[in-house]
């Protein structure tokens, strides 16, 4: 970020260097696939995500506003990585969500003359977070959580017509609140249901995301997962606003240990 507190820049160093050594310890991250028995539970899912961009990137007077599928993300896609998991034991639970992606696309400078400009945004996003299991029975289970949601967004923008061409960057950590629905379906069948709000000003003005996943036991260790994920995130200082919206289509597969 082009202006930071020194406050804010040891916020966003400590809580990175504690979700990288919980990560590595544990392996946590988002929900994973399916319901589960006994008193300890740990599961590690890798996951592909379709996702599809919208939203605006700001960098001090200058704004360029994107709206693509998936189709246009690939074609401009940089890279993108997805991992998450899940831990449990008896009614204490434990998630979390690792996601980074980098892309390039095109879009128009509000000048007086239509300009065209490109836009470089890359994000990661770590999600981890910790609850309790209020609702435990031989249907559906409820957990409620809270945790923290870690952002490293660096963005760029060049109009070369206008000689134009800068680069943001920013660190910063929203507390969040979720809630995770956990229902069987059918024999070898069930359903997550995930949704969390963070932000509150804290970090950003506001982030949240939803997912819903249909899972299937192929064993009583592997889990194959479809379902729809969205992730949202409005931030704004120092000149650099970022308010992007990723939506799309998930599959993955759980391994439990």
């Amino acid at each position: 970020m082009a202006v930071k507190t020194g406050a804010r820049r040891r916020r966003g160093r400590a809580a990175a260097a504690l979700a990288a050594a919980f990560l590595a310890a544990s392996g946590l991250a988002m929900p994973a696939a399916a319901q589960s028995g006994g008193d300890t539970v740990f599961q590690i899912t890798p996951y592909a995500w379709a996702t599809g961009l919208g939203g605006s990137l700001g960098l001090g007077a200058r704004k360029i506003e994107f709206d693509k599928s998936f189709r246009d993300v690939l074609s401009d896609l940089d890279g993108a990585f997805f991992l998450s998991a899940f831990a449990r034991h008896e009614r204490l639970v434990f998630l979390g969500d690792l996601s980074w992606s980098s892309s390039s696309r095109a879009g128009v400078l509000p000048a007086p003359a239509p300009v065209r400009a490109r836009g470089r945004l890359r994000q990661t996003s770590l999600t981890l977070a910790a609850g309790y299991r209020v609702i435990e029975a031989p249907g559906p289970t409820v957990d409620l959580l809270g945790g923290l949601r870690h952002w490293r967004i660096e963005a760029s923008a060049s109009a070369p017509a206008l000689g134009f061409s800068e680069t943001r960057r920013a660190n910063f950590t929203d507390p969040i609140l979720g809630v995770r629905l956990n229902a069987p379906i059918a024999p070898r069948w069930s359903s997550i249901l995930y949704a969390d709000i963070g932000g509150f000003g804290v970090g950003s003005r506001r982030s949240g995301q939803v997912l819903a996943t249909v899972n299937y036991a192929v064993s009583s260790d592997v889990f194959l997962s479809a379902g729809f994920r969205h992730l949202e995130v409005d931030y704004r200082s120092g000149g650099l606003r970022v308010d992007t919206r990723l939506s799309g289509p998930l599959i993955g597969a759980s391994f439990r240990f």
